[in-house]
């Protein structure tokens, strides 16, 4: 079987990884506090009572004190739009023509490049023109003229 600090280093490399694949930011805690069990185990070895309260006690105190003053230090303070559809219904200028020959062109909105393709309605859209964004398909912005 392995010893209590290999465990609690495992663990700990758990909520790690797990963490690199979530944006919550909540895995890291008990991922502190395991390893914090980790030293501990390394100090008593044979008292997983106080590996297990120590790994309890620190992940709810990192939880309850550091998850809120990240949250506010963190905080988006002009409530700008942090996604992608904060360009819908902008307007933009056609950096790359667009047309049936050459269905994906170039569009700058907000000061950002963007992969576009034209409206059904639209034949083609010129470099220079003004284009309003409809929506996002995947990556690309379908733009029509105004």
């Amino acid at each position: 079987m392995l010893p209590m600090w290999a465990i609690w280093l495992i663990v700990s490399g758990v909520f790690f990884l797990g963490e690199i694949f979530t944006i919550s930011f909540l895995l890291f805690w008990p991922g502190v506090g395991a390893f914090l069990a980790f030293l501990t185990s390394l100090i008593v070895p044979e008292n997983l009572v106080a590996q297990i309260l120590i790994f309890v006690v620190s992940t709810i105190i990192m939880v309850l004190f550091t998850k809120p003053l990240v949250n506010k230090l963190f905080k988006n303070k002009d409530n700008t739009s942090m996604n992608n559809s904060a360009v819908l219904g902008k307007k933009g200028i056609i950096i790359k023509k667009i047309d049936n020959s050459n269905p994906v062109g170039q569009v700058k909105v907000n000061g950002e490049l963007w992969s576009a393709i034209k409206s059904e309605k639209d034949k083609s859209i010129n470099v220079g023109e003004s284009v309003i964004i409809e929506k996002i398909d995947g990556v690309k912005l379908l733009v029509r003229k105004p």
